[in-house]
């Protein structure tokens, strides 16, 4: 598997597209299973990563991520709880830490993409993701701080002093900006959504099996 600007024969390669966003939990789930079955059926694959915003108008001091999921999703504290299990329990058994905690807070993710942008070009796109995902899920960092943003990328390889210039100066606030309305006008209302050999969607985090099963698939047509 290939991420990002990784040198490759991307010809023989099955290009997976991914739409996310750094703060949702789904989309790490999602990603996890999707390694899972691109191992399981020895595919040689591409990932590229793209832009989404859960929450584009959140404001900079964010908000409680209980009070938040409440007020958006009309659940319960019960309900909230029960999920936050349901995912810290699924998300064992692929690797991932959740630490939900209640003092967790929903941020605005649009300088954690344009770090996100940047870190493309410079071979870093992927390790960043998963460093954001971290960072958020276990660390419980604000990934909307510049500071702490700056932070993560020196610890995957980045220039710390470039990064915080790049978000100061936002010069890839409107590419970002531009690609993720460049997903919603093509339908893409929620994520995960995953776009497999660039024309075929599947959206939600569906199960490494189900996964591997579209891979396959794929696999069997392009062989035909």
């Amino acid at each position: 598997m290939t991420t990002g600007a990784e040198t490759a024969d991307l010809e023989d390669m099955l290009q997976i597209d991914i739409v996310s966003d750094v703060v949702c939990p789904w989309c790490f789930v999602g990603f996890r299973q999707l390694e899972q079955a691109i191992a399981d059926t020895g595919v040689s694959a591409a990932i590229k990563w793209h832009p989404f915003e859960l929450n584009p108008d959140m404001p900079a001091e964010g908000e409680n991520l209980r009070a938040h999921i409440m007020r958006k999703y009309g659940s319960t504290a019960e309900q909230s709880q029960e999920a936050r299990e349901r995912l810290t329990a699924l998300g064992a058994g692929l690797g991932i830490d959740f630490r939900f905690t209640d003092e967790m807070r929903m941020v605005n993710t649009s300088k954690a993409h344009q770090l996100l942008h940047w870190a493309g070009p410079e071979g870093k796109e992927h390790p960043l993701k998963m460093a954001l995902f971290e960072a958020y899920f276990t660390d419980g960092k604000d990934v909307s701080d510049t500071q702490t943003l700056a932070d993560i990328a020196q610890a995957t390889g980045l220039d710390r002093d470039e990064a915080v210039r790049v978000l100061e100066d936002g010069r890839f606030a409107d590419q970002v900006r531009d690609e993720e309305g460049f997903w919603t006008r093509n339908g893409i209302q929620g994520v995960p959504a995953v776009v497999f050999d660039r024309r075929h969607l599947i959206t939600g985090a569906q199960g490494a099996e189900n996964y591997a099963s579209i891979i396959r698939q794929l696999m069997a047509n392009d062989a035909e």
